[in-house]
């Protein structure tokens, strides 16, 4: 299977895309990891969730600004619609992504 581009990542159709900026080494990274499999359980279906090694990945990451680890954007449509920076507690990140499923 081909590599997909970010851009084509991010349209999925009919579904919003929470995109992970995250880094091997960072503490709080490894932190957020199982909300987010919780969060991806609960939405299964109606939510892709992607992971972006900002090590690996430095222009995408400059491209969405991403200055401190782990930031999460949701992408809604292609667009971005909903960013934070740090670890989010699951029931934040539901609420949030709850209004685009």
């Amino acid at each position: 299977m081909p590599r997909k581009s970010f851009s084509e990542l991010i349209n999925s159709p009919g579904m919003p895309v929470l995109v992970d900026f995250y880094a091997d080494w960072c503490g709080p990274c490894k932190t957020m990891a199982p909300i987010l499999q919780q969060v991806a359980a609960q939405h299964e279906g109606k939510l892709r969730i992607i992971k972006i090694d900002v090590d690996k990945n430095q222009a995408v990451a400059q491209q969405f600004r991403v200055q401190s680890i782990p930031t999460l954007i949701l992408f809604h449509k292609g667009q971005p619609v909903w960013r934070q920076a740090g670890v989010v507690p699951a029931a934040q990140l539901t609420q949030a992504v709850g209004a685009y499923l």
